[in-house]
This record gives C-alpha cells, sequence and structure tokens, in this order.
C-alpha cells in the first residue's frame, strides 16, 4: 500500500477510527523514541552530556525546579 493510498484511507476513516489512528501511531513514535534512546544511552551517546551535567550540578550551578 502506498502512502497516497494510506492518506485516502485515513480521510474516510470515521472520527472515532481517526482518534484511535492517532493514539496507534503516538505509541508507535513513543516506542521508536524510547528504543533510540536506550540505544543512545548503551551506545554511550550521551556520557559527555551526563558528565557535564554531574560537573554543573557538583559546581552548584543548578537550581531547584
Amino acid at each position: 500500500m502506498s502512502l497516497a493510498e494510506i492518506k485516502t484511507a485515513v480521510d474516510r476513516l470515521s472520527p472515532k477510527e481517526f482518534a484511535e489512528l492517532v493514539e496507534f501511531i503516538r505509541e508507535r513514535d513513543e516506542d521508536a523514541w524510547d528504543r533510540q534512546f536506550e540505544e543512545d544511552v548503551t551506545a554511550g551517546k550521551l556520557d559527555d552530556l551526563a558528565k557535564k551535567a554531574d560537573a554543573d550540578f557538583e559546581a552548584g550551578r543548578c537550581t531547584p525546579f
């Protein structure tokens, strides 16, 4: 199925079906983001940011929320 066909099918959904589709896509997107974040953490891609945050905290450059 092409993207054009999917868009046409989406246009034909009832409001309830459209809301269900939106929720389904939102969940898939969040899951993909979580997987990418975990991969980045495991690969050490965030280590420099964590070190900087720790250094800022230790130096007193953080404020409470």
